[in-house]
């Protein structure tokens, strides 16, 4: 079952298919490559009228070609390509800024708004929960529990994500965030070794990386590792730990099996879900955007 993203309405998938997507973005419109989506496009949509075009290259990476001479651009990062200034939009009193990456991306995963509810409704009346959120990126998730009322150890081995992560902090009106640059594996063995313990954990992880230390990760070879870690860091009666995904290799049950097995030490009942999220188009088309596996308490059948 596909979870898809609701009530966004500064983001719209407006159409998939020739392996791109469409999307409008606030007031700006861009085509990307989208790997699942090996459908055709659909006729009655007019591709044209995009602002931006990211387009591959042969020899790794890409590139933005600007279709749109009204956008005020400015230099992107260290390159001498040039993508508009940062904008705005907002989710439900949540606020990003957006801005085009030389690797294609826009700053935010607009299907992530799945696990943002659910991440909601499990922090709602926590006032004092503590959550630690892993691989964390520009911070969506971090933003969601912010707003639910916790607290977050937001960690992100880049130092740019990080500084992103902030300015969007700050955008939206929130506070109780520490925004760390550290390894995800060494950060939880410190934490374990300290004493800190955390009512729930959020980890994005990637297929490959490095930390700031030059530190080598490879999912298949340290997911289960880092999962372990973090279940000892978890606090005696604890509420959620969320592993998202977008490794086209490995299924939904797999992140699972890891979770079943790792929480199985914890002296305290949990539910295992797994599924996919996705996003559906104007023209009727889900697009597939990744998968999660969760583990919670307290869980009820309303809930799924």
């Amino acid at each position: 079952m596909i979870h898809l993203a609701e009530g966004w309405r500064d983001y719209v998938l407006i159409d998939a298919g020739g392996g791109e997507k469409l999307e409008k973005w606030g007031p700006v419109t861009v085509i990307r490559p989208d790997p699942q989506a090996f459908w055709p496009r659909s006729a009655n949509v007019d591709w044209g009228k995009a602002d931006m075009h990211y387009h591959r290259s042969k020899s790794g990476g890409g590139s933005w070609e600007i279709l749109n001479n009204k956008l005020k651009l400015e230099s992107s990062g260290d390159s001498n390509i040039k993508t508009p200034e940062a904008w705005q939009i907002g989710y439900k009193g949540l606020k990003f800024h957006i801005k085009p990456t030389g690797f294609k991306h826009m700053g935010l995963f607009p299907e992530q708004a799945v696990n943002w509810q659910w991440l909601g409704e499990k922090l709602q009346n926590s006032s004092a929960a503590k959550v630690l959120n892993l691989f964390a990126y520009t911070g969506g998730a971090t933003l969601a529990c912010l707003q639910a009322g916790a607290s977050v150890t937001h960690i992100d081995a880049a130092k740019s994500m990080n500084k992103w992560a902030k300015e969007n902090i700050i955008l939206s009106g929130l506070s109780g965030a520490k925004v760390m640059e550290d390894d995800a594996l060494k950060f939880v063995l410190r934490e374990e070794r300290r004493g800190n313990r955390y009512d729930g954990i959020i980890m994005d992880p990637p297929v490959y990386g490095r930390g700031p230390g030059g530190e080598m990760w490879k999912l298949e070879e340290k997911l289960y590792e880092l999962v372990e870690a973090c279940v000892r860091v978890l606090n005696p009666s604890p509420k959620f730990m969320l592993i998202n995904a977008y490794t086209a290799g490995f299924s939904p049950a797999a992140y699972g099996n890891i979770l079943k097995i790792a929480t199985a030490k914890l002296n305290c009942n949990g539910h295992i879900s797994v599924g996919e999220i996705g996003l559906l188009s104007q023209t009727g088309i889900t697009l597939p955007c990744g998968m999660y596996a969760r583990w919670e308490t307290n869980y009820s059948l309303r809930e799924t």
